[in-house]
């Protein structure tokens, strides 16, 4: 390819040649991967740096996403929603930058701060709006009423700073007002700070890539190809959803509780497959709860993105023409589709995962050879914050904790691995006790935890953290009550388990959400759900994931 700009004219052969549409698929890929790169090595937080607890994507000049890295898809599939709050709530320019986090407009939950970039190149009209690029990054504590920011709240307004979409970046110069707010309502500015600039960062590496892009082959056929990919993935779509049985396919699954009410939440979805559309229909399920499990719209089309997106199961862009010919249904009101001021920091993280579990449980009644069992269901979002008397500064610790995969057809589930809608690592041993006053007394799998059958779910993990110094430990978790299922005759996997070990040697059992101060020298163990199994057949073998 020539090192010159597209000739005028030229670009309609963007979509007529299959090879150059590939290039630029990678093309834009790489610049999204790139963005996650210099987000994860400029960033401040174990979190982000360690755990890599963010998401980078671009964008076309109508805020469809068009490339994705391979992040966490609880962020991708929500973030269409952030860039165009970001688009209707101002006349953006060269040189600007919107932060948003507010669930209603366009956001999840509050700690996972989006940061909007609209990338402008030079033409003969002048400055020309070519995309954007956008980063979201789950930052560690953003206020509220418990360190870390996933607190058991009941409206959302106790869980932290709410940011509507503002300008941290006008015409180049930062918003020191803006700035300045966010940084006083949170335990540890320093961190958040550093944080900001990293995803600052990232979305100016974005931006200069895409620029770039369109100096070297010019903004028409740049557009082609966002337009070509977009199109490419839709029909690729459309083509899995014809190769499915027409239909009607019903699934529900229970949450545990709200954390606050004891009573189950139902979640219940009707896919119904009609030629090349599909529409996911979540009515009947539980309306929104006191406690903080309801999900916004954003996460519920995450998820049935993320699904159908699994389904698919080829290298194709990930991209929002998959969701083309997918109509969703999702009931105001309702723990899909919260209304404001409800309360959702689990929403983000909990109930995404039992959404994935009932449409994955509905798509197996389709497509039987392609859907596994239920994995852990769970993120086990564990938060631990206080006072670092050693440091002489506040410190907030969260983190994810993996699971149990489910069987597939053919083969045993993953085990001690995260699953479905999130995507992170841990954070290292060695990372968390120089960051944090608390050390790591148990990090093992959770052997036998893996639900039985012809193939057998994977493995949970156990971890235990020995407090150094006092501090208020949340636990926002799931499948504690209810198992995770298995397939076709497999049985469900174990479900998890929370105890706090006194000081006195007391083990004391925790339900799955909780909020409890806990004093210097108590240990926090988390023991995390296995899979479910696949088949009835019972495998009279241990699972690829046991030791000979």
């Amino acid at each position: 390819m020539s090192d010159t700009a597209a000739p005028a004219g030229d670009a309609g052969r963007v979509l007529s040649d299959p090879i150059r549409l590939e290039v630029f698929k990678h093309l834009f890929a790489a610049a999204a991967e790139e963005m996650g790169v210099v987000l994860r090595r400029t960033s401040y937080s174990p979190n982000i740096k360690e755990r890599r607890d963010f998401s980078c994507a671009l964008f076309d000049r109508h805020g469809r996403m068009v490339a994705q890295a391979a992040h966490i898809p609880v962020h991708l599939g929500a973030m269409p929603l952030s860039v165009q709050a970001a688009l209707a709530a101002f006349d953006l320019a060269p040189g600007d930058a919107v932060l948003l986090n507010d669930p209603f407009r366009g956001g999840t939950h509050l700690p996972d701060l989006t940061l909007v970039t609209p990338i402008f190149v030079d033409t003969e009209a002048g400055p020309t709006l070519a995309g954007f690029s956008a980063s979201r990054a789950h930052h560690a504590d953003i206020g509220g009423m418990s360190p870390g920011s996933m607190p058991l709240a009941t409206e959302l307004y106790q869980e932290g700073l709410v940011i509507p979409p503002v300008r941290l970046v006008e015409a180049g110069r930062l918003n020191q007002g803006v700035w300045d707010l966010v940084l006083a309502n949170v335990r540890t500015p320093v961190e958040r700070a550093g944080d900001l600039r990293a995803q600052l960062a990232a979305n100016r590496k974005g931006a200069e890539r895409l620029a770039g892009l369109a100096a070297r082959y010019g903004l028409a056929d740049v557009e082609q190809a966002m337009a070509g990919l977009l199109a490419y993935t839709e029909r690729m779509t459309r083509r899995l959803i014809a190769g499915l049985s027409d239909g009607v396919y019903r699934f529900e699954d229970v949450m545990d509780d709200d954390g606050l009410d004891p009573a189950p939440a139902t979640m219940a979805v009707a896919v119904t497959i009609a030629g090349e559309e599909v529409t996911v229909d979540f009515t009947g399920t539980s309306p929104q709860r006191r406690g903080s499990i309801n999900a916004v719209y954003a996460i519920t089309l995450a998820a049935v993105y993320y699904a159908f997106r699994c389904l698919i199961g080829q290298d194709i862009p990930s991209n929002s023409g998959c969701l083309a010919p997918i109509t969703v249904i999702a009931p105001e009101g309702t723990l899909v589709n919260a209304v404001r001021p409800a309360a959702v920091a689990g929403g983000n993280v909990e109930t995404a995962q039992r959404i994935v579990d009932v449409l994955l449980g509905a798509l197996a009644q389709a497509a039987p050879d392609r859907v596994p069992a239920a994995s852990q269901g769970t993120m086990n979002n564990t938060t631990i914050g206080g006072w670092d008397g050693e440091r002489g500064q506040p410190f907030a610790y969260y983190e994810t904790i993996g699971g149990g995969m489910g069987a597939r057809p053919g083969g045993d589930g993953a085990s001690a691995i995260h699953s479905h809608m999130t995507n992170t690592l841990n954070t290292p041993v060695e990372a968390l006790e120089y960051a944090y006053p608390l050390r790591v007394r148990r990090y093992e799998v959770r052997r036998g935890s893996g639900g039985a059958g012809r193939w057998w779910g994977g493995d949970g993990i156990t971890r235990a953290v020995e407090l150094l110094a006092p501090a208020a430990v949340t636990l926002l978790t799931e499948r504690r009550r209810f198992a995770p299922y298995g397939l076709a005759g497999g049985r469900a996997g174990q479900p998890g388990r929370n105890q706090v070990t006194r000081t006195t040697g007391e083990i004391v059992e925790l339900p799955g959400k909780v909020t409890l101060a806990a004093a210097a020298g108590e240990v926090v163990s988390v023991h995390t759900p296995g899979g479910g199994g696949w088949g009835s057949e019972l495998s009279t073998t241990f699972p690829r994931s046991y030791p000979p």
